[in-house]
């Protein structure tokens, strides 16, 4: 028997929304530490303006702010109710989620994902400034962990297990495809710099935003090299914010709703595309056709993913 639509549709959104207030996060600390190691005047609002544009709120963010600096932008990501994105609205949406499936999700996943929004809703954005910002980013990425423990440690193995990882996995291989795309943008007006020091740094930046740099270095031993970083969060199995394992494991979890429900989907299909690109390719070829292309092929084949999977599930 298939669970309601509704009722897939609220885990996957709820397990989406919990993850993408995290990359929120994520998106904002390494803009925010790239932009306090610039040191050309103007270059601490590009490489905020650089995160804007991966994460596709630039012109969002223009039309209610004037200037790029730390905090406009910190508000705009992380407070501002307007932005559907901001940590503000995705815990907000998260929560509004896991109280309309309250008996499809366990009691630690329901206090985990209430105490965090009633945490978050109290703090006043004029409070969050300089190392409290920093605090504050780790702050989200924890009440996730907690939630995603919550999830794995407590919830049956069956159909409401699947459309949540589902969700999960989804969202996070957009937001590591965008971070990887972020480099692209800071680098593209002075293609000078690509493999200088500045390079490097922006790179590592990123690694640490995927919670991949300490990870990098037990499978890289040598200096931190693009073609090496980009291969780590792109096609590395074993890196679990990777496109390719985050392709994989939307992948167990669509079979398994196939498994469960007897039959194969629209949504099967996008995903093996999804994956066929990941897995057809090295990081020579991607770099020959263009990083910032294959990123974007990436993102609107995950696109279809969610398209066809609300359709094939009766979302609503």
């Amino acid at each position: 028997m298939r669970m309601l639509g509704r009722t897939a549709q609220n885990l996957f959104w709820l397990s989406r929304y919990v993850e993408r207030a995290e990359n929120m996060a994520r998106l904002l600390e390494v803009g925010y530490r790239m932009s306090l190691t610039s040191r050309r005047e103007g270059g601490a609002s590009e490489h905020l303006i650089s995160m804007l544009q991966a994460a596709e709120m630039d012109e969002a963010f223009a039309e209610r702010h004037d200037v790029a600096d730390v905090d406009t932008v910190a508000y705009f990501m992380m407070f501002d109710p307007t932005n559907p994105s901001s940590v503000y609205s995705c815990l907000q949406a998260a929560r509004t989620n896991a109280r309309s499936v309250r008996t499809a999700i366990t009691t630690d996943m329901w206090e985990s994902m209430n105490g965090a929004w009633l945490e978050f809703s109290q703090i006043k954005p004029r409070d969050v400034r300089g190392a409290k910002l920093l605090g504050l980013l780790q702050w989200v990425r924890q009440r996730s962990h907690e939630f995603r423990g919550a999830l794995l440690g407590t919830i049956l193995r069956d159909d409401g297990f699947a459309f949540l990882q589902a969700g999960n996995f989804v969202e996070r291989a957009d937001n590591t495809a965008r971070i990887l795309d972020m480099k692209y943008y800071v680098l593209l007006p002075r293609s000078s710099l690509v493999g200088g020091e500045i390079d490097i740094q922006q790179w590592t930046l990123i690694l640490r935003a995927a919670s991949a740099h300490r990870s990098y270095g037990h499978v890289y031993h040598d200096r931190y090299k693009a073609h090496n970083i980009a291969d780590f969060l792109i096609l590395r199995t074993e890196m679990p914010r990777s496109l390719v394992y985050c392709a994989h494991f939307v992948r167990d979890n669509l079979n398994l709703l196939a498994k469960l429900y007897g039959r194969r989907e629209a949504c099967h299909d996008a995903m093996e595309d999804m994956l066929k690109l990941v897995e057809g390719t090295n990081m020579d070829q991607i770099f020959a056709h263009g990083l910032h292309e294959f990123l974007n092929d990436f993102i609107d084949r995950n696109n279809r993913v969610t398209d066809t999977l609300s359709a094939s599930y009766n979302f609503y």
